[in-house]
C-alpha cells in the first residue's frame, strides 16, 4: 500500500504511546472515553485530552452519541485506520516514530503478561536491492492482513516488526 509522509500535526499526534494504545483498543470496536480509560487503566479526564487530539487529526472518529446505562450521553469512538496509511515523519523535539512504536509494543506486551506468542530473530547480510525486496515483501503481508475485516470469532493479536542495521557486522573498507 502506498503511504504518505505524516504531517507535523499527525506525527505529533502519534508521538504518544498512550495515543497509539488508544488507537489499538478502538481498532475494531466502538468505545466511549470512559471505556477506553478503563481498558487502559487510566483517568478518563486525561484520556479525553488524547482522544480529542486523535479526533482532531483524523485518527479517531466520533460516532453518533448514544445513551449509556444510566441515561447519560456517551460518544463512542473508533479508529479510522489512517495511521496505517502513513510513514513516519521525524519532528524536532519529538521521539522518533520507531521509538514510539517500540515502546507502545513493550507497554502492550507488559499489559498482556509479558508472554510472547511467537518470536523470531534473524541476522542477514543484504545489499540495498535485497533489503528493499525483503522490506516490501514483509510490508505486503502486513498490508494484506490489515485490509482484511476482523474475524468475528477471532482473538486480538499484536504484531511488531523492526529492522535495524547491525553495526557489529559492518565491513570497514578503509582498513
Amino acid at each position: 500500500m502506498p503511504r504518505r509522509q505524516a504531517t507535523e500535526a499527525e506525527a505529533r499526534a502519534l508521538a504518544s504511546t498512550l495515543r497509539m494504545r488508544i488507537l489499538r483498543v478502538c481498532l475494531d470496536e466502538e468505545l466511549t472515553n470512559k471505556e477506553i480509560a478503563g481498558r487502559l487503566d487510566r483517568d478518563p479526564a486525561s484520556v479525553l485530552h488524547h482522544v480529542r487530539r486523535l479526533v482532531d487529526t483524523g485518527f479517531l472518529e466520533a460516532l453518533p452519541a448514544r445513551r449509556g446505562t444510566r441515561g447519560a450521553r456517551e460518544v463512542p469512538y473508533r479508529a479510522t485506520g489512517k495511521s496505517w496509511q502513513l510513514s513516519g515523519t521525524t519532528v524536532p523535539g519529538v521521539a522518533s516514530p520507531g521509538d514510539i512504536m517500540l515502546q507502545t509494543f513493550l507497554d502492550e506486551l507488559a499489559d498482556a503478561g509479558g508472554e510472547l506468542a511467537d518470536a523470531s530473530r534473524l541476522g542477514l547480510r543484504l545489499n540495498a536491492e535485497h533489503r528493499a525486496e525483503f522490506t516490501n515483501r514483509i510490508g505486503a503481508v502486513l498490508d494484506e492482513f490489515a485490509a482484511r475485516p476482523p474475524d468475528p470469532d477471532g482473538e486480538r493479536w499484536s504484531v511488531f516488526v523492526a529492522i535495524h542495521a547491525d553495526p557489529r557486522g559492518r565491513r570497514d573498507s578503509t582498513k
